[in-house]
């Protein structure tokens, strides 16, 4: 049985991805409601039908209460059928009946509905472009695609458990008083325009207080994950504190939402109390009045006291269920603020993969300031021929980064164009441009998976001795056959910890060398390739680089001159743009900048970019 109902929706169905996902609420839940629209009726037909199931108990207990007035064997030869039938139904149909509808709720929506939000927002989040994720928090957007889907089904599940089971009861009750006597429907009104008005003044004050308590939330889940992740910088600065008063600060911010929250619920609950006495009193001292003057029955007024009593303990959940359901829907709004942002950096309409023949790169007019009017590239001019190997150096700032960036179409240029192959790269596909492009980063951060999943990264489809081979190329296979995680596994299953964080700088090097080996993609871009290597294994190193490089499209991001001193040309980037282009040769014969950097180099490393750190 749970099998059947858990199977009604598949979660992870086909879709139409959307760059402009809807950005009011109730648009952004019909969307993502559209494969639930079948079992969303069923539920609310079932949530009825118990609802009128529960009614009619009442009303047929208040019958018994008459049927009972007479002779037991009197009572028993006229309606013995009828309450033996009655007793079936409670004992088989109605418990059926609870069945339906609860497996509805529980198994196949509230799991799946939860399951298919969270899938496709991650998803999405993961078509959002490297600049979208550098403006935010690691911690809040992940935090903001965990907390949201929860939220999402329990909005589901109220609107269903009790929101339509807590109106078809209310017109129940008012159906059921009024065949007894209409004079009962006044008191049970009145106190209905009342709870209006307190439902009213709860559910406008608790959406807002409850985004408002969500979004500080995420902030502290924000700022306690930048914590952890970045632990050495910390404990390295012996920041312990200073993180804590960071954590603090939006800790508190966080209880003060919750504190104005909560304050809502008290008023609610002291209110509703109130109300409640008043809705006993009417309801069941006009029914004792109405008996007194022998214009009801014993049954009425039991069918009244039994009604009003049922109505007294549901009116707290039903406050509490419609206070969660705006609750709840306050956190899915917040999380919309990640989850339904557009996505601006994507494949025209179109678009086609890149076809590579060559690998020539033509840089036309190249321009960008990230929003900002000055920094980045500023009218980068440039061809880089196919097979040619070219040295990028100059200050930090000068536009090294950002130029690998726009290659990369991490951003679109604010002007001007990348061209490879006679291909505007903004016309094409991002996978295939990416997928011709091998980068090897200062920033050697690796996935929190094994050493093998991490090689195989670059290649998914290769075969075991390939991944062998790249590693030892990159000389890490060594090393890594004496890797072992605390679980205990070993060399190419060892897992490396977040960011690679279980292995030394150099190793995390090599495994992203290998990794890029492996790809073998034929336009490849070094950024301080071997920067977090030492001597002795860079230059074991250098000439696996080399080979790497032969017969590829290179861009090499270098400070340690000398590993870029054999390319074919050295770049010389300041302030946004080319200053100098030559061989290594032919810039220090010109005296100029190049020449200026090479002889003040310390340690290998650009003197100017010492004291600009300084």
């Amino acid at each position: 049985m749970f099998r059947f109902f858990e199977r009604l929706v598949d979660p992870y169905c086909d879709y139409t991805e959307t760059n402009t996902p809807p950005q009011r609420l109730w648009p952004f839940f019909l969307q993502y409601s559209k494969p639930f629209k079948r079992v969303f009726v069923l539920a609310g037909i079932m949530s009825v039908v118990v609802a009128a199931i529960e009614i009619w108990l009442i009303f047929y207990m208040g019958r018994v209460v008459d049927l009972l007035d007479g002779e037991p064997a009197t009572v028993w030869d006229r309606y013995g059928t009828e309450l033996i039938l009655v007793a079936l139904f409670i004992l088989t149909a109605r418990p059926l009946l609870q069945a339906i509808d609860v497996a509805l709720l529980n198994n196949a929506i509230l799991p799946n509905f939860a399951t298919m939000i969270r899938w496709r927002a991650h998803r999405q989040v993961l078509r959002q472009s490297v600049g979208w994720f550098e403006n935010d928090f690691a911690g809040r957007v992940a935090n903001r695609i965990m907390q949201t889907p929860p939220a999402a089904g329990e909005v589901v599940f109220q609107v269903f458990d009790a929101i339509s089971f807590s109106l078809a009861y209310l017109i129940g009750a008012a159906i059921l008083l009024s065949t007894s006597d209409p004079r009962l429907l006044i008191p049970l009104l009145g106190w209905f325009v009342l709870y209006g008005l307190l439902l009213r003044w709860t559910i406008t004050r608790i959406g807002p207080a409850s985004k408002a308590a969500s979004n500080a939330r995420s902030v502290v889940t924000g700022r306690v994950v930048d914590a952890y992740t970045n632990i050495h910088s910390v404990k390295m600065f012996a920041h312990h504190e200073k993180e804590l008063d960071y954590a603090k600060e939006a800790i508190e911010d966080t209880r003060r939402t919750f504190q104005a929250e909560m304050r809502i619920f008290t008023i609610m609950d002291v209110l509703l109390v109130a109300l409640n006495g008043v809705l006993i009193i009417g309801v069941v001292g006009w029914a004792i009045v109405l008996w007194m003057q022998g214009q009801a029955s014993v049954g009425v007024v039991a069918a009244a006291t039994a009604l009003t009593l049922r109505l007294n303990a549901m009116t707290g959940w039903i406050m509490w269920a419609l206070t969660t359901f705006f609750q709840e829907l306050g956190v899915v709004s917040e999380g919309m603020e990640t989850i339904a942002q557009p996505i601006t950096l994507i494949d025209q309409t179109g678009a086609k993969p890149l076809q590579l023949t060559d690998g020539t790169i033509q840089i036309k007019g190249l321009s960008h300031h990230y929003g900002r009017g000055s920094g980045g590239l500023d009218g980068i001019d440039l061809t880089i021929r196919r097979g040619e190997k070219i040295g990028l150096v100059g200050r930090s700032g000068a536009g090294k980064s950002t130029l690998v960036k726009l290659l990369l179409r991490f951003y679109d240029p604010e002007r001007g164009q990348i061209l490879i192959d006679g291909q505007d790269i903004t016309e094409v596909q991002q996978d295939s441009l990416r997928l011709a492009i091998g980068m090897v980063q200062q920033d050697s951060s690796l996935l929190h998976r094994s050493v093998r999943d991490n090689i195989l990264y670059g290649r998914a489809d290769a075969t075991e001795e390939d991944v062998f081979s790249a590693a030892r190329q990159a000389q890490a296979h060594e090393f890594i056959l004496d890797l072992q995680d605390p679980e205990g596994r070993q060399g190419y299953e060892a897992q490396v910890g977040e960011r690679g964080v279980k292995l030394s700088g150099g190793q995390r090097q090599r495994i992203t060398l290998a990794r890029v080996i492996l790809k073998d993609a034929p336009i490849l871009l070094l950024d301080e390739a071997t920067s977090a290597l030492d001597s002795e294994v860079e230059a074991a190193i250098q000439d696996t680089l080399y080979g790497m490089m032969e017969g590829k499209t290179v861009i090499a991001i270098a400070h340690r001159l000398s590993t870029i001193a054999q390319m074919d040309r050295i770049l010389v980037l300041d302030q946004g743009r080319i200053v100098e282009d030559g061989t290594h040769d032919a810039l220090l014969a010109r005296g100029g900048l190049y020449a200026d950097f090479w002889a003040r180099q310390s340690g290998g490393f650009l003197a100017a970019d010492i004291e600009e750190a300084s």
